[in-house]
């Protein structure tokens, strides 16, 4: 049934978004810069729907990606085994790009540590890194101490539901947010159609050990040091919260700071047109 909920989903919007593939921009439009959106935790390429179809109109190409387990990927969350498994969509997406081609890598929460391994494996294959209230690891703030750091400040409520893949005795290997975490953190100042469409499609996500992501997330400042990064702060998130946010961008400092105000966790979703404007200004900025 989920994936049914799914394919009619995707078959309602083919019209406008397109999952794994990218778009060529509309006839006349020359200056398309094209654009990878790497969706958060629990999520998928749907998520991006809206700032997909707004890029597509002004003649930018548009790529969104689902990572292993999410979306309509067929694999199950629980069967990864490593965060390159996971983030693989994506390192072979960017491995296909021709050499002379420069994209703008676009990450939302989770989504900031895959964008974080691809600058680190092609920095010369992309112009800049916008991390959207994402996770901003770096060579001198390593992903598994973010994320420890992460998790001390996030009550995921009573109805966030953890799978045991190593047995009871050992921590959850995934989690899946409630509908209750939805409506009151992550998709509180969006649309009420947005949190249906969200609780309708929302998928588990693996959770990985610290030392998997010292072997699978090592970055360096030669190569992830070297692409420029924008952080887009979320004024309003519940999730990642603004102080947070902050701690993030002091201790790893990117080369510019935004910020959308009244917006949610789901700033794509809550403040579409106000993150396309930030994302229209970098890409003129940047690249």
């Amino acid at each position: 049934m989920k994936y049914l909920n799914i394919l009619i989903f995707f078959l309602f919007l083919s019209s406008t978004v397109t999952l794994t593939r990218s778009n060529p921009p509309p006839s006349g439009g020359g200056d398309g810069k094209h654009f990878v959106l790497v969706h958060g935790a629990c999520l998928g390429a749907w998520s991006w729907y809206k700032l997909s179809t707004l890029l597509r109109s002004v003649g930018h190409r548009v790529t969104a990606l689902d990572m292993a387990g999410a979306g309509i990927d067929p694999r199950e969350a629980e069967d990864l085994r490593s965060f390159s498994e996971y983030v693989q969509p994506l390192t072979d997406f960017m491995a296909k790009l021709p050499a002379e081609e420069k994209v703008i890598l676009v990450g939302h929460s989770q989504g900031g540590l895959c964008i974080s391994k691809a600058m680190e494996d092609f920095p010369d294959k992309i112009s800049v890194a916008v991390f959207v209230v994402a996770a901003m690891p770096g060579p001198s703030l390593n992903a598994s101490f973010l994320l420890e750091q992460f998790r001390k400040r996030i009550d995921f409520g009573p109805d966030t539901r953890y799978t045991f893949g190593n047995g009871p005795k050992s921590p959850p290997t995934t989690l899946t947010f409630g509908p209750l975490f939805s409506a009151t953190k992550l998709f509180d100042r969006s649309p009420k159609q947005d949190l249906t469409l969200g609780n309708t499609l929302m998928r588990q996500t693996h959770l990985f050990v610290g030392r998997q992501w010292s072997k699978d997330l090592p970055l360096t400042t030669q190569r992830y040091g070297s692409v420029k990064r924008v952080f887009v702060v979320s004024e309003k998130d519940k999730v990642i919260k603004k102080s947070f946010q902050q701690w993030v961008i002091k201790r790893n400092p990117p080369t510019d700071v935004v910020e959308v105000r009244g917006s949610d966790h789901m700033v794509m979703i809550s403040k579409p047109f106000d993150l396309f404007n930030k994302l229209s200004h970098i890409a003129r900025r940047y690249s």
